[in-house]
């Protein structure tokens, strides 16, 4: 029946469309054209509607008994079975050892890990769905707010201010912050040692402006280094260690005494309020590995030089000046990232204002997978 009606309307519009050859006025044509507008209105209409019809009273295929039909009206969240984890080079450990993937495999949940070369890069990831959760340093979370980026912070990293500093050549003129002025300096953008080179300006009386700030990631941040492109460069550990042995770097000044906080655990918010048993457990194996850390460097730096391809002196610096141990999220670690995205924002380095606790869970939340520390 269906395709009879059809067949009849298509035959109608055929015979109706086939006048071209015709000696039709042009205001005659123009009303035919207008009329061809309506009668494909008309038929179009006309076969939705047979369609639905059609749809309506068609039997069903799905066997609404069946267990393994998926219900559109179900709105209750799945449990996820993949954790993506976004890491660098300075937690590669937790990888290494492998302790997520035995607390979390019984439960049915697989980890997936990715690696980036800084903050900025996994949080990007984060933003665009990519990863579930990662860590990164202070100033990462202020620019993924700044461009409207959904995540929030699940714990603060225990600050290693020892860890980041600024380098110049060995036989480099620069000799204190104030030989800064008119230098190119390399650094990541948005990262942890943006926020140092902030903050050892202004120690020095320095405004940012009076500096040229290259953004580059760490990898190329060596490379314009060791060819001279550029005068100074800030940055991280294992990255600092690595270049303080290969091209023996000057420490003009490092975080001791300027770094009052350290990184931070962040997720995507809505993975963490449909899994907060993964981030619970997730939480639990990052505070046990940090514990056990602590009590355990020379071991820490043996199994981690073959793993980043650094010597086990070198390894043994970048162990022994960090400090391990994850820190609860609290009124004074938001007040102090305030403060970060303040300085960012009258810096005109993020295009709007910043609100921290935006980015804050309750802490009801907080205490439903917050390890006890």
């Amino acid at each position: 029946m269906i395709r009879l009606i059809v067949r009849r309307l298509i035959a109608k519009w055929i015979s109706f469309i086939k006048f071209g050859n015709s000696t039709f006025s042009k205001q005659q044509k123009f009303l035919l054209f207008d009329a061809r507008l309506t009668v494909t209105g008309a038929f179009l209409t006309g076969l939705c509607l047979s369609l639905l019809f059609a749809a309506c009273s068609a039997p069903s295929s799905v066997n609404s008994s069946n267990p393994s039909a998926t219900s559109v009206n179900n709105s209750t969240p799945s449990k996820a079975t993949v954790l993506r984890f976004g890491y660098q080079k300075s937690n590669i450990l937790l990888k290494t050892k492998g302790v997520l993937e035995k607390r979390l495999s019984p439960e049915g949940v697989s980890v997936k890990w990715i690696e980036f070369p800084a903050g900025p890069q996994l949080l990007e990831a984060m933003n665009v769905g990519s990863i579930d959760l990662g860590h990164v340093g202070e100033s990462p979370p202020i620019f993924a707010q700044a461009a409207g980026a959904s995540l929030t912070y699940i714990a603060g990293i225990a600050a290693s201010p020892a860890g980041s500093a600024i380098l110049v050549p060995q036989n480099s003129s620069i000799q204190k912050l104030t030989d800064l002025k008119g230098k190119k300096i390399a650094f990541q953008k948005g990262s942890s040692a943006h926020l140092l080179l902030v903050q050892a300006l202004e120690k020095a009386g320095l405004k940012y402006t009076e500096i040229e700030p290259i953004y580059l990631p760490p990898p190329d941040a060596r490379a314009a280094f060791v060819k001279g492109s550029v005068d100074a460069w800030v940055i991280w550990d294992p990255f600092y260690a690595a270049a303080q042995e290969a091209t023996k770097a000057r420490v003009l000044i490092d975080g001791t005494g300027i770094n009052k906080q350290g990184g931070y655990y962040l997720a995507d918010r809505k993975f963490v309020t449909e899994n907060p048993q993964i981030v619970k457990a997730t939480l639990e194996e990052i505070q046990k590995l940090e514990e056990w850390s602590k009590q355990h460097r020379e071991e820490v730096a043996q199994t981690l030089a073959p793993v980043l391809g650094i010597d086990i002196e070198t390894m043994r610096k970048v162990t022994n000046r960090r400090t391990f141990g994850i820190v609860p999220i609290d009124d004074n670690l938001i007040s102090l990232q305030q403060q970060v995205a303040d300085t960012y924002y009258q810096l005109k380095l993020i295009p709007k204002q910043v609100n921290v606790k935006s980015a804050i869970l309750t802490k009801e939340e907080y205490a439903a997978f917050s390890p006890k520390i």
